[in-house]
Order: C-alpha cells, then structure tokens, then sequence
C-alpha cells in the first residue's frame, strides 16, 4: 500500500476534520541538538500528605476529600467553566464578536493511590473508571444549558499536569467545542453523502489492511490513525456504531478498559517512561437532537518523538502552514504493536 510515498514528502487527508498532514519520513534521520525534556519519574509513595487529591486531604479551597476507595468525583476548585456566567451576546459590525459561556467543570481522582496511571492499574479498576465517565457524560448532559460534555487526560507535566495524582477532568460547556464541531459537521456530510458512517466505514478499511492497528477485541479498536500528526498518535473506537459513553453495555466497558490498559501498558514501554501523553474523548453533543452521523471514539496524544526526552512540538510550518510529522503512522503502529503486554515495571528484572 502506498509504496511509492512511504518513504517521501506526501500529505494525508484527515477525513474528521477535514485538513491536510504533511509526512516528511526522510526527516526522522536528521541530528538532534535541540532541546530535551527531564523524564517524569513515577512516585513509590502510595499516599501523599501534601497531594490535594489525595483520600482525606485538604484541597485549596479548604474542603476535605472524602477517605475514598476507588474513585472521587468533585467540582473543580478553580474551574475554566461556571454555571453562573452570563449568556449575553457582542457583536460589534460582524469582526468583534462574543457571547457568555456558561458550564461545569468536574475532577475525576480515578484511584485513591498516589503512586499509580491508568497504565498500572487492573482492568477492573479501569472498568470502573469507564463507569464513571459514561455516568458524568449522562449527568452533565442532562443539564439544560449543557450542550457538550469533554472527558480528557493530562498525563504527564509535560502536558500540563498540575499534581500526578492519577486524575482526568470533564467540561461540560453551553457551546460546542471547535474540534467537536469540526468532526460533528464532517461526519454529519458523509452521512448525507454516503448513507453510513464515516468512522464505521473508516474502521473497515483498517481492519481489512491490519497495517495500523495496534490491539482489538471483541468490542474495541486501537488504532494509528492514517492522518496522524503526533508520533505515536492513537484512536480507540468502538466496533459497534454507537455515540456516547453511555450507550456501552457492560461487555462493551470492560472491552474499553481492557483495550485502555493495552494501550497505556504500550505507551509506557515504549520508552520506559510513565509516557506523557492527552487524552479525550469525542462524543455526540447532549443538545437533544438524535445525531444518529455520531460515531464516538477516543484521541491520544503523546509528545515523545525519539527518547524519552525528545519531544514533537508544534512549531513553525505546522503553526504558520500545516501539521507535520516524521514517522509514518504505519512505522508507529508497528512499533507500538511491537511492545509487550506487561508494563516495563512489573516485568521480571523491571526497576
């Protein structure tokens, strides 16, 4: 497949949202002299007395965590979102143009233990966590003046984590996202024009060439994404043509978290390091409307490009023009496919 551009410049459609990728694979021999990242280094203790997100400890507000067991869900002591912001409209001549958004925003603690990710924990303790999305999703969304609930991950303080308690965020907003949209309105076209779905018939394809799946099962699909723009860029989908969360039955949960921690474990290996990365996922809007174009699907975005200390940054051309990368998906996936399904730490001889 495509064996006169893999190893030259070309660009790759992203069907999603509906851009160009330039690939450059020659590019991944060049010398680097540029700067590099301090590796994260995953913490022994179980409990930390000074961590806010810690079972029992006071938070910046002064509130009290609960002694919890497994997971914690609270209201985000310094949220980007507020329920009580207005909805007033600006609108100066068409060019200077605002409008209030109102929202919440929740912290997940997705496990009592300070020394752990997602990539150490059990299936089943993953499985709660799914629990826990799929029920935030349904309750944020039940909200009148909530017409999009994000779930996502900052791994890493390289991504902008501020504490390493393991712990994800959801914003739930009035509006609709700029990258929600974006698929929303390329998925709705391909509906109209094809009359499937765009993921659905996207999944096919992968599937029948193999060349950039990294994991499946009976439920579930990891993925290198054709039009990838990070180094080791991934798509969870679902096998089943679904929108939301909270439409997975509980085989269909624990499949996700099983494909989670296979993913995660990977990431990890990879370069021996509790990989940073950003995760989330895209689902259909809680705007009361069917959105039957709607497939739902996860995103990761890990930074590292060639160490543990390397990092992709979006700079230059892929501000000013386009993104680029270096590695090719399929070069990604084979690598990733390549990693074993025991986390580098609890192997035999691991540190």
């Amino acid at each position: 497949m495509m064996n006169g551009l893999q190893q030259s410049s070309h660009r790759r459609y992203n069907p999603l949202i509906r851009e160009w990728i330039l690939v450059s694979p020659h590019r991944t021999q060049r010398p680097w002299q540029g700067q590099t990242e301090k590796q994260d280094t995953p913490t022994a203790r179980t409990f930390d007395p000074d961590c806010y997100l810690c079972p029992g400890n006071r938070r910046a507000n002064g509130d009290h965590n609960p002694a919890y067991g497994s997971t914690f869900v609270f209201d985000n002591d310094f949220a980007a979102l507020r329920p009580d912001a207005p909805v007033d409209e600006f609108d100066e001549g068409g060019l200077l143009r605002a409008s209030g958004e109102p929202g919440l925003c929740r912290v997940i603690c997705v496990s009592p233990r300070h020394d752990l990710t997602i990539s150490r924990m059990s299936v089943p303790e993953i499985r709660q966590v799914v629990d826990v999305w799929g029920q935030q999703y349904r309750d944020l969304g039940s909200l009148d003046f909530i017409n999009s609930v994000q779930i996502f991950e900052n791994r890493g303080a390289m991504m902008g984590a501020s504490n390493p308690h393991p712990h994800c965020q959801v914003w739930a907003s009035h509006s609709i996202p700029n990258e929600t949209a974006k698929e929303g309105a390329a998925q709705a076209d391909y509906c109209h024009d094809h009359h499937s779905c765009l993921l659905c018939d996207y999944l096919a394809l992968e599937e029948k060439s193999g060349e950039r799946i990294i994991y499946r099962n009976d439920h579930f699909a990891v993925l290198v994404p054709f039009w990838a723009i990070w180094p080791f860029e991934t798509m969870v989908l679902p096998r089943r043509h679904m929108g939301a969360l909270d439409e997975l039955t509980s085989d269909e949960a624990t499949a996700l978290a099983d494909a989670i921690s296979h993913l995660t474990i990977a990431y990890d290996n990879l370069f021996e390091t509790s990989l940073p990365y950003s995760m989330g996922f895209h689902q259909k809007p809680t705007d009361g409307q069917d959105h039957p174009e709607w497939h739902f699907h996860a995103h990761y975005y890990p930074p590292l490009l060639r160490s543990a200390t390397i990092r992709k940054f979006m700079v230059g051309f892929e501000m000013l023009g386009s993104p680029q990368r270096d590695i090719t998906p399929e070069s990604a996936a084979q690598r990733l496919r390549d990693m074993p399904a025991i986390h580098y730490l609890d192997a035999p001889g691991g540190r």
